[in-house]
Order: structure tokens, then sequence, then C-alpha cells
């Protein structure tokens, strides 16, 4: 759906450019892919790892040598589609009726892909520069989503935070900010528990709207196939608004002092974005005095991205397109897909799927993770060491981070490998409320984030990016922040399916914050050239 800043087409458009053949021929649907104008088309990236010298010594390592980016991204071993299912999955539900199963996914392999091989390259090279620092990648959204919480406003709240986000990073850090939301298939979640028990009654735990139900009684518990039907077609509907929002005027610049949402305005990050927003307007107005065109599409559209974790294996193989241009597999849910903490396994099933898609691909990595361990996996999903290809997503609190993520670092610069390192601030810092409800304190987010920049600097490799759990509505689920959020609160506005999120002042709150690392990071580079 990242729609070059060159064009605004719809959702029908799109779809009607793409071929498709019947999943009945060797279950390999194929589509044309979508090719960007050559304005759109992003310069070619050379690989490098760090931008500066590490200041803790390291041993250098030659980087790998970077085949043609038409070479296929699986490994030597043969890879389908399908073949996932000759490995051991975990975390995957038990569907009681095998031939209802089937046939939703006979169903859904003929349906249109939701995404597009051309958005999935261009993602990709953005994620490349973000590995060589000159580029930043936001990715936020919703911990689950959910057909009951499905409507047009939040998802147009959720997106109006993220780009006032990302315009406070591309300020401070005079970086293009790499915009991709949780959203438009995030319905899946792993559990760690496969039952769950209230006063004595044990039931099958509630595992995504696309699964079962979140109702605790025994038909909304089972499995049901059919979800995953309403969930593309959630998917779809989300795709298309944001497609409409990203590249029909609301995403444009001069717009960027009318993105404050209602409840944020009259609170201190509401002021600081506004006053910030003012000096963007101020700086748009002196290009059009000076006679520069302020009506070019690159003020006027954005590029989005979309994602998710790779999780319910029969819904992403059913979305497996071949691309007709290149041959290579797509995993056509969402523009970028991630293995989760539980699900890495370098044997198992979700690893067998995502190595064989060309998709960009993020690896959830908690303190739990060796550092060998880790380059294993990153070279089974990319043994041709392509820039973009992979993003490391660290989740492990901030004391893990400052003991950890050192030796993750040296172990991947070690082996010469190429990946762009994200932080999660959110999962490693779940705790139980008094009153029983799960939250997160904002001021332990806040310090495995600055955690996270402290060691790159140390280590002269590069910030990539943030993965937050977050949305665009005045909810009360983490505590803490400057409009203080009490563990009274919490029940006040506790909406989610699953963990808690920011809340969008939290959110602004943690952009300004982050900003000013990517200042500092600016002017230190900056320094050291001078």
């Amino acid at each position: 759906m990242a729609l070059p800043n060159t064009a605004a087409l719809s959702s029908k458009s799109l779809i009607q450019s793409q071929t498709l053949i019947p999943a009945a021929a060797a279950h390999s649907p194929t589509f044309s892919s979508y090719s960007p104008s050559p304005a759109a088309r992003r310069r070619n990236i050379s690989a490098v790892h760090a931008a500066e010298p590490a200041k803790t010594p390291v041993a250098a390592a030659a980087t790998k040598t970077i085949v043609s980016p038409a070479a296929p991204p699986s490994s030597p071993a043969k890879w389908a589609p399908e073949s996932w299912k000759t490995k051991k999955a975990l975390q995957l539900p038990e569907y009681p009726d095998a031939a209802e199963l089937e046939s939703v996914l006979k169903t859904m392999e003929v349906y249109p892909p939701l995404v597009f091989a051309g958005e999935v390259r261009n993602l990709e090279e953005r994620l490349g520069e973000a590995a060589m620092g000159k580029a930043f990648l936001l990715q936020g959204g919703d911990c689950a989503e959910s057909f009951k919480e499905f409507s047009a406003n939040n998802i147009r709240d959720t997106f109006r935070i993220l780009l006032q986000m990302s315009v406070v990073l591309s300020f401070g850090g005079q970086l293009p900010v790499i915009k991709v939301g949780r959203m438009a298939g995030q319905f899946a979640k792993p559990r760690s528990d496969a039952y769950e028990t209230r006063d004595g009654v044990k039931l099958p735990s509630y595992k995504g709207d696309n699964i079962n139900g979140d109702t605790f009684d025994e038909k909304s518990r089972i499995p049901d196939p059919n979800r995953m039907i309403r969930a593309y077609c959630q998917a779809a509907s989300t795709l298309n608004l944001l497609r409409a929002f990203a590249t029909g005027g609301y995403a444009a610049m001069q717009r960027v002092t009318q993105w404050n949402l209602d409840f944020v305005e009259n609170s201190e990050q509401g002021d600081r974005y506004q006053e910030l927003a003012h000096r963007v307007d101020e700086a748009l107005g002196f290009m059009e005095a000076a006679g520069l065109t302020i009506d070019h599409p690159v003020m006027s559209t954005t590029d989005f991205w979309t994602s998710h974790e790779c999780l319910l294996l029969p819904y992403e193989q059913a979305l497996a397109r071949k691309d007709s241009t290149s041959g290579l597999y797509y995993g056509c849910s969402a523009h970028m897909l991630w293995v989760g903490e539980r699900t890495r396994q370098l044997d198992g099933a979700h690893v067998e799927f995502l190595r064989g898609v060309a998709n960009p691909l993020g690896i959830k990595v908690s303190q739990k993770m060796d550092p060998n361990e880790l380059t294993k996996l990153v070279d089974i999903l990319n043994p041709t060491n392509k820039p973009g290809r992979i993003t490391v997503i660290v989740r492990m609190g901030a004391e893990n981070m400052r003991v950890k993520l050192p030796h993750l670092i040296r172990a991947v610069r070690g082996a010469g490998q190429i990946v762009t390192w994200v932080c999660d601030p959110m999962h490693g810092n779940t705790i139980q409320a008094p009153c029983g409800l799960k939250t997160r304190a904002f001021d332990a987010i806040l310090n495995e984030v600055r955690a996270f920049f402290d060691v790159h600097e140390q280590e002269g490799s590069n910030p990539g990016g943030i993965h937050l759990e977050m949305t665009g509505q005045n909810v009360t689920e983490c505590i803490g922040g400057s409009r203080t959020v009490t563990y009274d609160d919490l029940s006040s506005r506790y909406h989610t399916h699953c963990d808690p999120r920011l809340n969008a002042s939290q959110s602004l709150e943690l952009a300004f914050i982050v900003s000013e690392r990517l200042r500092k990071k600016r002017m230190d580079s900056q320094r050291l050239t001078a």
C-alpha cells in the first residue's frame, strides 16, 4: 500500500492490475508486481554495517558478498508455500473440522493479494537505508486488532498519531521516517498457556479474533476457520482506507497543524506538537514565497506500509503469491512480516515459511537469544545478506538491553551481516497492576529506549527504529506519562484485547524524547566530520 509519492492510485485500480491464476494450479498463484514511476524509485544501497567506528573495541569482519537483488532469498534446500508443514509448528490452533478448514483456504487462495510486490520491494530498500543510519523506522499499532473495535475512526486516529510522530522524529533527526503500521492483519497472538481457567472452568485460550472469540464460553473458544475470511475482509477494508488517507490529501504536509487529536490539544505534548507544526508551516510558507513549489506529490502524499506477526501459517500460505516478473514468492498478507520470540526455532515451521518469501522480515529477540543462534537465524532468512531484508526487533527491558544487546551487535557484525536494529520497549516491561490488569510503566518503556540508544552509541552501530504497541485512542492502559495515568485510572478506559498500549499523548511524548536522541546523534556526527 505504500504508494509512490508521484501517484495516487485507487485500491480498485491496483487490484485490477494484478493477474492471478487459480489456487488449483500447483497452489502457486501469480501476480504482476506494481512498478513505481522513475521518480519514486530509490537509489541503490551500498552495504555498510555501522555509521562510525565502535567506541568499544570489537573484531572487524569483512562484509559478506551481496548477490543480485533478483536472487531468491531462500536457501538451496527446496522450498514451497506448504513446506512448513514438514516442520514442527508451535502456537497453531487445532481446528475441529479439517474439511471446513480446507474449504476456507481454497477460497482464500483465489482472493486478490492485499499488498503487491513493488510496494514490498520499496519498503525493503527503505529499511536498508535505516540499517545504515540514513532513515528511521516507526512501527506501531494495536497489540491485537479486533472485529469489535473495527471502525474508520479508530483507523484514522492511529494513522494520524503515526503521522504526528513521524513529523516529530523527522524534524529532530533530519531523517526520512519509514511509517509501518501494526495494522490490517495483526490479529493472531501467541499465548504462554494453551488453556485459561476462570472460577474452576478451563477453556482454550483466546488466540486472536482470526482464530477464536474472547468471550469466555466453550463455543467462542473453538477455533473457527471462517474467521480468517472475516480477517481478510477487515484487512482489505483497512488497507483501502489507509491508501485513501496516504494519497488523498489527508497526509499533506500543509495539514500538519490540523493533525492534533482533540483530547491531546490542551496538553503539554499537544502544545509542543503545535509549536513544531507552526515552524513547519513557516518553512512551507518560506518555500512558497521563494518560488519553490509545495504542490509536489512528496508534500501531499506519504508512504505507509503494513506489518504483522507471521503466526497463523494456514492464513499466510493461502495469501502467498508468486510474482510474475521476478519469479519470487511474496507473503501478500502484509508488506512486512515478523517471527516472534515463541516461534523462531531454527528448524521450526514459521522460519521455514518465512525463508521462502521475499518480504522484509522482522525477528523478535529477547534476553534469551544466544548471539550465535541469532547469526544462524539471520543466515537462514537472508543467505544473500541483502540490506533491508532483516530487522532485528529487540525486546528485553532496560537492564538486559545494556548487558545483552552489545553481544548481539558484535556477533552480527562479526558475521558480516547487515540488519536493521529496532527497539521494542513494550514487551519486556509488562507488569500486573494491583487491580489485576496488565499494564506497562511509561518510565520503564522510556528507560529501555534510552538504553537502546546508549548501547548503539557505545558500539558505533545504528539505532534503526522503534516498534510500539500504541493507539490513537484516549485509552488508560499504560501508567505514567506527562498526563499521568495512575493504577486507579486503568479501569476507566482499558479497551485492549490483549496487551496494554500507549495512548496518543504517551506516544507523542515518547516521539519527542526519541527525536532528541536522533538530534544528538546527528549533531555528534556533524562534529566528528567537521
